[in-house]
């Protein structure tokens, strides 16, 4: 599962610019597909230690 950049800028509690931000410095992982930016969900939440199992 993806989030987009607006999802987890909400998901975070962050504005929109500043997840644009963060993804370009590299703190939130992040994938371009065509022009879209997304945010795979498990790798955000391994930022906070959280592990997802399938």
């Amino acid at each position: 599962m993806t989030l987009t950049v607006e999802e987890a800028a909400r998901v975070l509690r962050i504005g929109r610019n500043s997840a644009y931000e963060a993804i370009a410095r590299g703190d939130i992982p992040s994938v371009r597909i065509g022009g879209r930016v997304l945010i795979p969900s498990a790798r955000l939440l391994a930022l906070f230690g959280v592990e997802v199992t399938e």
